[in-house]
């Protein structure tokens, strides 16, 4: 028989001093009192670890070894729990890369949309491209200059973790004599052992040729056969640091750049093969500020005005005082003249260096002067180049105070390669779409027209990413966006969004405990969250709302008030208010 109540005696975790109290299930109660009176270690540290202590134990030995298990909290007895799930305060995550929509995983169907209905245009151009035919693909080929060496490759296997031992046999006993693992080439006589756990890329070597009239037939026998292998991709190796890449699916005929077969993971910035090159899907990179390097202008480079590690030491006979002075001498300034009042030449050979031509060194040794020619780099590159060689933490965290995160120059902040931002869904790309906030990308998936196809490959799609915007809108964040980095939410939107994806999971009988999730929410929003939580409650599942918000508190079921005084000056008409004293 299933209990009505949760009960608990005698819990003394924290500051409780041994209360007893009885909640009901299956209802909204809201947890209050005064800042330190133990509300938290009432809900989370009591009801909360108890609960997820006794979901952990009925697991399997092999299933505990993979979940921390929380220590059995101070309290006599607890009886009528549910599996418990805590929805605080902390921050979603701090990973760079987890923006709203990856963390929802709204991005993961968006992803799904992109490669299944998206219309591929030209990076370059913006022409929409289409198949390219076997002709097309040879004829691009025979382009090349005269007598270049070629390789066609067929890349059988693509970013795909394996060991891979069936393909590498078929290709042998096919009659292909090498293959290219990796950016190796393998004789397929020979073992070759790939680890299991890591991601490779395998293409078989077609044909090796040199490019000249008589070999049209041949090249137009092996691109076919490398079609044919790899599912209508084919590699054209020049000898080139970039493979030449050819596809059936699509291609720009004026511009010659052809567009892999559009699937998820080329719409994913923390895959490889979607990335931006430049900063692999992060957005931003962390390069040398030269405001952070001269602070203050004002100081001469005698007067400290240069601080970057390594050039802020201009006394005894340190190299970057040589430099320094040879710089002056060249470019005709006083080391001890403010750094506002240098020449533009003079700036910008401090900063980027003097491009090829060398600087007169003057150095002192035990025998007298002498002179050494050299070229100086700058402090602008000095620094990249160290940052980017040093093994040592503390060198990376002296260079890093005169560094600052900008937008990548290559995909300007929007994390994805020109070939996957090239291609639309209703005229936007996926970073566009990601880019408006959840009310307007709503509104947008509402307005879609679609062809008959399209609706009837895109229906169940549309479905989860319409009812998953709709649970944002619901808990008031729909001026949120989906690509806002998650570790720039606050404790209040994190906690509500993960509100929201409990609401999608559609479980009942649970536990939720909530930590203030009021907090930041503006006032019209309210009500959206209230009905939220009522919404949720109406499934079947118990919420134990830890809250100073009056609206909660009228909303709520059931009031257990926490505190010396507890319960004396309630004016929330609720049915059952339970004091409990402190």
């Amino acid at each position: 028989m299933l209990q009505n109540s949760i009960f608990i005696k005698g819990a003394r975790e924290n500051n409780l001093k041994n209360i007893d109290v009885e909640i009901p299930r299956d209802k909204l109660v809201v947890v209050t009192g005064l800042s330190g009176s133990g509300k938290s270690s009432l809900a989370f540290d009591t009801i909360y670890a108890e609960g997820q202590r006794r979901y952990v134990e009925s697991l399997s030995s092999y299933a505990r070894m993979f979940l921390g298990q929380m220590d059995k909290p101070d309290v006599d007895y607890i009886d009528g729990l549910s599996p418990a799930i805590s929805i605080d305060q902390r921050t979603t995550s701090k990973n760079p890369r987890s923006t709203v929509g990856t963390v929802t995983e709204i991005y993961d169907y968006l992803r799904l949309l992109w490669a299944r209905i998206g219309v591929p245009h030209c990076p370059k151009c913006g022409k929409e491209i289409r198949q390219q035919s076997i002709d097309q693909i040879v004829d691009r080929i025979m382009a090349l200059p005269q007598g270049s060496k070629i390789q066609i490759l067929s890349p059988v296997i693509r970013g795909k973790k394996g060991e891979h031992v069936k393909v590498l046999e078929d290709a042998k006993k096919s009659g292909y004599v090498r293959a290219r693992v990796d950016g190796a080439v393998y004789d397929l006589s020979e073992e070759i052992k790939l680890e299991k756990n890591k991601k490779h890329n395998i293409e078989i070597i077609v044909d090796r040729l040199v490019i000249k009239p008589e070999i049209v037939r041949r090249l137009t026998d092996s691109a076919e056969t490398a079609l044919a292998l790899s599912g209508g991709i084919l590699l054209v190796d020049t000898g080139a640091e970039e493979l030449m890449s050819f596809s059936q699916n699509y291609a720009c005929e004026d511009c010659g750049i052809s567009v892999e077969e559009l699937t998820p993971r080329l719409f994913s910035f923390n895959n490889p093969h979607g990335a931006c090159p430049t900063c692999t899907g992060l957005g931003v990179q962390l390069l040398v500020d030269p405001e952070l390097i001269m602070p203050n202008p004002n100081l001469s480079v005698m007067d400290g005005g240069i601080v970057a590690s390594g050039w802020n030491n201009i006394k005894g006979d340190s190299i970057s005082k040589m430099y320094f002075e040879a710089l002056a001498k060249r470019y005709h300034f006083k080391l001890t003249e403010p750094l506002k009042d240098l020449s533009k030449d003079a700036m910008a050979a401090i900063l980027y260096g003097t491009k090829g031509e060398p600087l007169q060194l003057r150095y002192e040794r035990s025998e007298g002067y002498g002179v050494i020619k050299r070229e100086f780099e700058g402090i602008v590159n000095n620094l990249e180049r160290r940052y980017r060689e040093t093994q040592s933490p503390a060198m990376r965290a002296d260079i890093e105070e005169c560094m600052a995160e900008v937008d990548c120059p290559e995909c300007h902040g929007r994390r994805l390669k020109k070939t996957a931002l090239a291609v639309t869904v209703g005229g936007m790309s996926i970073a566009d779409f990601a880019d408006l906030s959840v009310k307007k990308a709503l509104e947008f998936i509402d307005s879609l027209t679609l062809s008959e196809k399209e609706s009837l490959i895109a229906e169940r799609i549309l479905k989860e990413i319409r009812a998953r915007l709709g649970f944002l809108t619901s808990v008031g964040l729909g001026y949120l966006t989906l690509s806002r980095s998650a570790a720039t939410l606050s404790g209040g939107e994190t906690q509500r969004i993960r509100l929201a994806t409990q609401i999608g999971s559609s479980l009942m009988g649970v536990l939720y405990i909530l930590d203030e999730p009021s907090i930041g929410l503006h006032q019209r929003d309210n009500e959206k969250l209230l009905r939220t939580l009522k919404q949720l409650r109406d499934l079947g599942n118990t919420l134990i709302v830890v809250e100073h918000d009056e609206d909660t508190m009228r909303a709520a079921d059931y009031i257990v008030d926490i505190g010396p005084g507890a319960a004396l000056k309630i004016s929330v008409p609720v049915p059952n208010p339970s004091p409990v004293s402190i």
